[in-house]
């Protein structure tokens, strides 16, 4: 594959390392668009003339070294263990030509616990962009493999779709809810993950729609489900399975706090209101999931607004804040 650096790698932790490498072969696409019957495929060949037209070559990305990560597991206290594993990774790849390449992984825990968060909060780490597939709203079989272009309303899968319209040839994808895929007899719609998923094979992936190799082997992959039995066997044993537990009281009030703290940071009418969350409102959060917690706090914030104050109070937050701890099952 070509690449060629250009950031130099004695650049340390300032800026990401970043390399140009070709996820397809023009002259493969070009093959296909020549075998094309005039005034047929039209969509197919959009297609083929958008992967000319854009080039082959995508950024790979990786930190210049071992980020510092203190913020990281402070936000994420439950994700101890999957931060430790990407950490290593990240130990392997510096100071040394080859790309990041992390195992896949699969976060296995209760809703609402942050484990969507995870995913997009190492995509920030890593520098490189993210792409969502819900597996439990999937309508079609081929979201991830693409559909034949012979099919109507046929079109490329998320694959394709993240590595030849985004801008990075190591993209984090997240599987959501891997364990909601609804296989029946005609079609596997995690059939596509027995290739992707294996670095060797990932090289030559060949979405259906497209019938163009594409280079899938950076792909940084982080799957998420409730309960490991759905899941089958072959793809467990590709990933590393690390079980994400629901935060302690202590931890789920940290988070909260931290989460105050982002969310005013962000936006400017966040100079109007206190810097640090009151004591019981953080008590009050705790309670919740994670998930939870953003939704709650932009009900705070607002309605502390409205009534013209610069601190939340408790009776500021949704009614359906009083009573949570029970409902999610935190960690003693």
């Amino acid at each position: 594959m070509d690449s060629r650096s250009l950031v130099p790698a004695d650049v340390a932790f300032q800026l990401p390392v970043a390399q140009l490498r070709s996820v397809y072969q023009t002259h493969e696409v070009e093959r296909k668009l020549a075998k094309l019957p005039e005034r047929e495929h039209e969509h197919l060949r959009t297609t083929y003339e958008r992967m000319l037209e854009r080039g082959p070559e995508r950024f790979q990305v990786k930190p210049s070294g071992v980020p510092d990560m203190a913020s990281l597991y402070d936000e994420l206290p439950n994700f101890t263990d999957a931060l430790d594993d990407v950490r290593r990774h990240v130990a392997l790849a510096q100071d040394c030509r080859d790309g990041l390449e992390v195992t896949p992984m699969l976060l296995l825990g209760p809703p609402g616990i942050g484990k969507t968060h995870f995913a997009r909060r190492l995509a920030d780490l890593l520098g490189t962009g993210m792409s969502l597939v819900p597996m439990s709203s999937m309508t079609a079989g081929w979201l991830l493999s693409g559909a034949s272009s012979q099919w109507k309303g046929s079109r490329p899968g998320k694959v394709f779709e993240a590595l030849v319209d985004g801008q990075y040839a190591n993209p984090v994808i997240v599987v959501d809810e891997i364990d909601k895929a609804s296989a029946d007899a005609q079609y596997d719609p995690l059939g596509a993950l027995y290739s992707l998923l294996e670095h060797d094979t990932a090289h030559s992936f060949v979405d259906e729609f497209a019938e163009v190799a594409i280079d899938a082997s950076q792909v940084i992959w982080v799957s998420t489900a409730n309960d490991e039995r759905s899941v089958p066997e072959p793809i467990l044993n590709r990933m590393n399975v690390f079980e994400i537990d629901a935060p302690s009281p202590d931890q789920a009030r940290r988070i909260a706090g931290k989460l105050y703290r982002s969310i005013r940071g962000e936006h400017d009418w966040g100079r109007h209101l206190a810097p640090e969350a009151a004591d019981d409102v953080l008590d009050a959060l705790a309670a919740l999931a994670p998930r939870d917690m953003r939704r709650a706090l932009m009900t705070g914030f607002g309605n502390a607004r409205l009534a013209r104050r610069d601190t939340v109070r408790i009776e500021d937050l949704p009614r359906s804040t009083a009573g949570a701890r029970s409902r999610i099952g935190f960690v003693q």
